[in-house]
């Protein structure tokens, strides 16, 4: 039972990974483009405070999924993965047509990553700890 929630979990994190590349590395916004007919205006979740929220959130949600697909075995390489997926996605707005490099969008990212991170390193190091004693 356990195995194909995983599996089905796996597949999600698949799934969520090919949206946001597609998202990010398409030549506008694809959002802006379904919800306002203007592929130049982005949607705003909620506004920004100094990091984008729109990545913030894009970021921890495709962390807790890969968290959760991997937790049993490959996390050292998921966050590896995840934080040079951030930089890169985000580098590549340097040369995509209609897309700007932002640090804004490059920090939202990675607090997305930092974030699940953090809680991955507290559940592992501090939790274990407590139930030591």
């Amino acid at each position: 039972m356990f195995n194909k929630f995983f599996s089905f979990l796996k597949t999600i994190f698949y799934i969520a990974n090919f949206v946001l590349i597609s998202l990010y590395i398409f030549p506008g916004s694809i959002l802006g483009w379904l919800f306002y007919g203007n592929a130049g205006l982005q949607p705003q979740i909620t506004s920004d405070f100094l990091v984008s929220s729109n990545h913030v959130y894009a970021f921890i949600l495709l962390s807790i999924l890969g968290y959760f697909s991997y937790e049993k075995t490959k996390l050292s390489f998921l966050f590896i993965y995840l934080f040079c997926l951030a930089i890169c996605l985000e580098i590549l707005h340097l040369v995509i047509p209609n897309r700007g490099f932002e640090f804004s969008d490059l920090f939202g990212n990675l607090l997305g990553v930092i974030l699940i991170y953090f809680y991955y390193l507290v559940k592992k190091y501090l939790f274990k700890r407590i139930d030591e004693k």
